[in-house]
C-alpha cells in the first residue's frame, strides 16, 4: 500500500470518527409567544412552551420525532454541528424562539435567499458553562412580513410541522462565565460568522453592573471606525470579536455583553466576569510552640486579602502521627472555643479575617498538633497551617548547704519538656553547677572568717586578765568595750 493511499485512509477514518461524534439531532423547547392587549390596554406576552426537535440533515428528510415541531437545519456555509462537537446531547440545553424584524424587510444576500424570510433563534448552552451558541435560522417564505408589530400576528405553527431552515448567522462564546484574579488580563471570547461575504456588520462591547452601563468598544465594517480598545481590527476581519480586559480591579466585576448586528438581525451574548482572590494564610506562632505547664498563649490564624467575602476558618486538634495515616486514623477534633475578629476591608477592596483562641498548656496536650484550615470559593482545597505544642513541666530538687555552712537549704527547679530538649537540660545543668561552686566558695570563705574572728577575741580576752593586774591596760579595755 502506497503512502498516498495510507494518507487517504487516515483522513477517511478521522472523518468517520468526527461524524460519529457530531450530534444528529437535539430535543428542544420551542418557546412560542402569544401577544395581546389586556383589559387596561397594556400589551401582554404569554410564553407557550412547546415540544420541538432541532434536526440536522437534508431537505425532505423524515422527522426523528413526528409528534414534535421539527426545525430541520440543512447544509449551508455555516455549520452549527461543528460548533458543538465533542459534547453529548445530554450536556446541552436547547431553546428555539421566534425573531421579530420589527416589520423590516431586507433581502438576505446569501445564495438561494430569495423572496421573504421568517427568522428563528436557536440557542444552545452547555450545562457546565463551557460555551454558548446562538444561531439565526432562516426559513424561506412567500409571504411578506405583516408590519412593524409582526409579533402580534405570528404565522401559526402546527404541532407536527417541519420547518426547513439554514443557518444565516452564528455567535459563540467559550467563556460564558469567567473567574479571574486581580491584576490579570483575561480574554473574553466572542466569535461570529455570517453566511455571505462583505456584510455591513457592527460589533459592540458593553459592561454593566448594578444598574450602571458603559460602552467599551464599537466597530462598523462599512465605515471602518473604531471606538474604544480591547479588540483587534485584524481579528475582526476573521470574525473574532474577543475582548481583552486591561488589568482587572474589583470594579471590573460584572456582565460583559458582546453584540453583533447585520440588518435586520441583532443578537448579543452576556459573559459574566467574577473576581476571586485567594487568601494568604498565616499563624502568629512557629511550627513548634514551647510553653510552660499552666501558661496561656493566644494563637491567631489570619486569612488576608481574599475576595469575595465568603471564607471559613476552622481550628482542629490531633496527634501528628494520625495525620499521616490513610486508613483507621481518628478524625481531627474541631475546637469550639474559637473567637473571630471583625472583617477588615482592605484598600484594594479585598477582605481579611482572624480566628484565634487561648491555648492553656498542660502535659496532656504536649505533642498535639493544632491546625488552622481556611476554605474559600477561589480554592480547590482548603489551605492548612499547623504547629505542634511542646509543654515543659517543673521538676524541683532541694540543694543542702555543705557541712559547716549556714543553716537551711536552697531549692533548684529544672524544666523538663515533653519531649525533653537535651541542649536545654545541658545548659541548665552547667548553670546550676556553676552556681553551686560559687555558693560553696562563699560558705568556705565565711567559715574561715568566723574562725579567725574567734581567735582574735580569745587573744583579747587574755589581755583583759592581765589588765586587772596592770592598770595601764584599763584605758585600752575601755576603748575595746566601746568599740564592741
Amino acid at each position: 500500500m502506497g503512502v498516498f493511499q495510507k494518507v487517504v485512509i487516515y483522513f477517511y477514518v478521522i472523518g468517520v470518527v468526527r461524524s460519529v461524534q457530531q450530534i444528529p439531532w437535539l430535543s428542544c423547547q420551542f418557546i412560542d409567544e402569544h401577544v395581546s392587549n389586556n383589559s387596561e390596554g397594556y400589551t401582554e406576552t404569554q410564553l407557550i412552551h412547546r415540544e420541538a426537535m432541532v434536526q440536522f440533515g437534508l431537505k425532505g428528510d423524515a422527522p426523528v420525532n413526528p409528534h414534535a415541531i421539527t426545525f430541520l437545519i440543512t447544509v449551508s456555509k455555516l455549520d452549527l454541528q461543528r460548533s458543538i462537537e465533542g459534547v453529548e446531547a445530554e450536556e446541552l440545553e436547547c431553546e428555539v424562539r421566534r425573531y421579530s424584524t420589527e416589520g423590516i424587510h431586507v433581502r438576505w444576500p446569501a445564495l438561494g435567499a430569495e423572496g421573504y424570510n421568517r427568522w428563528y433563534t436557536c440557542i444552545l448552552r452547555h450545562r457546565k458553562d463551557k460555551f454558548s451558541v446562538t444561531a439565526f435560522l432562516r426559513h424561506p417564505s412567500d409571504q411578506p412580513p405583516p408590519g412593524q408589530q409582526d409579533y402580534r400576528s405570528w404565522t401559526p405553527i402546527a404541532d407536527q410541522e417541519v420547518l426547513t431552515t439554514t443557518v444565516a448567522m452564528l455567535l459563540k462564546t467559550e467563556t460564558p462565565s469567567v473567574k479571574v484574579r486581580l491584576r490579570s488580563q483575561p480574554k473574553l471570547h466572542c466569535q461570529f460568522s455570517i453566511d455571505h461575504r462583505g456584510p455591513n456588520v457592527t460589533v459592540e462591547w458593553h459592561w454593566q453592573s448594578r444598574g450602571e452601563r458603559r460602552m467599551l468598544f464599537r466597530y462598523n465594517s462599512r465605515s471602518g471606525e473604531i471606538h474604544g480598545s480591547g479588540v483587534g481590527k485584524k481579528a475582526l476581519a476573521g470574525g473574532d470579536a474577543s475582548y481583552t480586559l486591561p488589568f482587572t480591579k474589583m470594579s471590573s466585576e460584572g456582565s460583559y455583553i458582546c453584540s453583533v448586528s447585520v440588518n435586520p438581525l441583532f443578537t448579543n451574548m452576556e459573559l459574566n466576569l467574577h473576581v476571586e482572590e485567594p487568601p494568604r494564610v498565616s499563624l502568629n506562632v512557629g511550627p513548634t510552640l514551647v510553653l510552660e505547664d499552666g501558661k496561656e498563649q493566644k494563637v491567631v490564624c489570619t486569612a488576608e486579602n481574599y475576595y469575595p467575602l465568603d471564607v471559613e476558618i476552622l481550628w482542629h486538634e490531633q496527634n501528628p502521627a494520625a495525620s499521616g495515616q490513610r486508613v483507621g486514623a481518628p478524625l481531627p477534633k474541631e475546637l469550639k472555643n474559637i473567637l473571630f475578629s471583625s472583617h477588615k476591608h482592605n484598600q484594594d477592596q479585598t477582605y481579611s479575617l482572624s480566628a484565634f483562641f487561648y491555648l492553656k498548656a498542660s502535659l496532656a496536650l504536649s505533642g498535639k498538633q493544632f491546625s488552622c484550615s481556611v476554605s474559600h470559593p477561589s480554592l480547590r482545597m482548603p489551605i492548612k497551617k499547623s504547629f505542634i505544642l511542646q509543654v515543659e513541666g517543673k521538676e524541683c530538687s532541694r540543694v543542702e548547704a555543705p557541712p559547716g555552712g549556714s543553716r537551711g537549704s536552697s531549692v533548684a527547679c529544672l524544666f523538663s519538656a515533653e519531649p525533653s530538649s537535651l541542649m536545654f537540660n545541658l545548659a541548665v545543668g552547667v548553670v546550676l553547677i556553676s552556681l553551686s561552686g560559687v555558693l560553696i566558695i562563699m560558705l568556705l570563705y565565711l567559715n574561715s572568717g568566723e574562725q579567725h574572728l574567734q581567735q582574735n577575741l580569745g587573744s583579747l580576752l587574755g589581755e583583759e586578765d592581765d589588765c586587772h593586774q596592770n592598770n595601764p591596760c584599763l584605758f585600752f579595755l575601755q576603748q575595746e568595750d566601746h568599740l564592741r
